[in-house]
């Protein structure tokens, strides 16, 4: 197979230009007349440098959220391929236009959209393509796609607002971290120096203080060692499944993390699963490719069995249920929806909630967080400066006069 420009004529006679993937010229030539286009020029293509990445290249959240965004709003007043090709020209990303035309030219060989995309499985997830062959398949594809893309910047605001939540946090204690290190190797040690003659005992909270510094100053390579070395031993680990579903077990068991860590997957499940149903997308099918997507081996394992007990005739409730890891909430309002017929308008409330509730917990959380920072590392260094002075304060009686 080959890649081969071509130059053409529609039969609103509009000019085309694009590539074709064919055997042969003359194949390409019989792809083309096939759509009703006239043909002016065809030829084998020159490399791409974009192509050159196509191994690699995939689409970040955000970028597969703007294409899925501009895709449901081009569809509206273009054909499929008029849209495709307008979107992968004014990317600026080398590699998301390398995606986005590996994924055109799938569209102009006659594959569906959802083959095309399946073509760069590491840019658009099993659900995502599955939900665009339902809306193929119905007819619907514009709506499904304007779901899709709802979905998507659901997920990104919730993502945007947990790294807002941490990131102060995270910034907070490294750099007291770094001023705590700083003061402990390069401070104290020069101060200190200034009571090697003293004659009489130094206070207790200062000899503690230069025996941390005298081992940080002396063996900081060894714990820059150790902790690399651990870090590479629990990601190793982190890849062993048991290990794995234990530390997951154990994080959910946290009074704080694992609450968050269940309310975030109920409400991307609950969201999920209400877009997949208002699809018209089974729900057994949208729930097997919901699983794949939770990276908790404790929450995955729970809807892995809910799958099998809805095979088995169960209800989605029931299912979630007996897993007994899921917020009564969403358990709920499930039995509500699936009793009501409205299971696609009970989950979205369900997910709206947790939503809310995840923000109003994190905010807490978090704005009580910030200041224990705040106390427990000013704590810190006013021991440290404490340490200095009480000496100092001491001089007299240190020097024996």
């Amino acid at each position: 197979m080959a890649d081969f420009a071509y130059k053409v004529i529609d039969t609103a006679g509009r000019e085309r230009q694009g590539r074709i993937r064919a055997a042969s010229d003359s194949q390409a030539r019989a792809a083309l007349i096939r759509k009703s286009f006239h043909i002016v020029t065809v030829e084998p293509a020159p490399p791409r440098k974009a192509l050159l990445t196509a191994r690699t290249a995939r689409l970040s959240p955000k970028q597969l959220t703007l294409f899925t965004r501009q895709m449901s709003s081009l569809m509206t007043v273009s054909p499929l391929e008029e849209a495709l090709r307008t979107i992968s020209r004014q990317t600026e990303s080398a590699n998301a236009q390398a995606v986005l035309g590996k994924v055109h030219g799938g569209v102009m060989e006659g594959q569906s959209l959802a083959e095309s995309l399946a073509r760069e499985p590491r840019s658009f997830p099993p659900l995502y393509r599955a939900m665009i062959s339902a809306g193929e398949s119905s007819g619907s594809l514009p709506i499904i796609t304007e779901r899709l893309a709802e979905l998507l910047e659901r997920q990104a605001q919730v993502r945007g607002k947990i790294i807002s939540a941490l990131a102060y946090p995270i910034i907070l204690t490294l750099v007291a971290f770094g001023v705590v290190a700083g003061l402990m190797i390069s401070v104290v040690p020069r101060v200190v120096e200034q009571f090697d003659s003293a004659s009489a005992q130094l206070p207790l909270i200062t000899r503690i203080v230069i025996a941390i510094s005298d081992f940080l100053s002396g063996w900081w390579w060894a714990l820059l060692i150790v902790f690399v070395l651990a870090a590479i031993g629990f990601w190793q680990a982190m890849r062993v499944p048991a290990f794995k579903y234990r530390f997951d077990a154990m994080l959910l068991k946290l009074p704080l993390i694992g609450r968050l860590i269940r309310d975030m997957n109920a409400a991307r499940l609950a969201r999920t699963l209400a877009t997949m149903v208002q699809s018209r997308l089974p729900l057994l099918e949208g729930l097997k490719l919901t699983t794949r997507t939770v990276r908790n081996a404790v929450l995955r394992e729970a809807l892995e069995e809910a799958v099998v007990a809805i095979r088995s005739g169960g209800s989605l409730s029931a299912a979630l249920r007996n897993a007994g890891t899921f917020p009564p909430l969403l358990v709920y309002l499930a039995a509500s929806g699936e009793s009501a017929g409205q299971l696609d308008i009970m989950l979205e409330r369900a997910a709206e909630y947790l939503e809310r509730e995840f923000e109003n917990f994190t905010s807490t959380a978090m704005s009580l967080l910030e200041p224990a920072i705040i106390v427990v590392m000013g704590g810190v260094v006013a021991l440290i400066i404490l340490s200095i002075l009480l000496p100092i304060l001491q001089l007299q009686n240190l020097t024996g006069l």
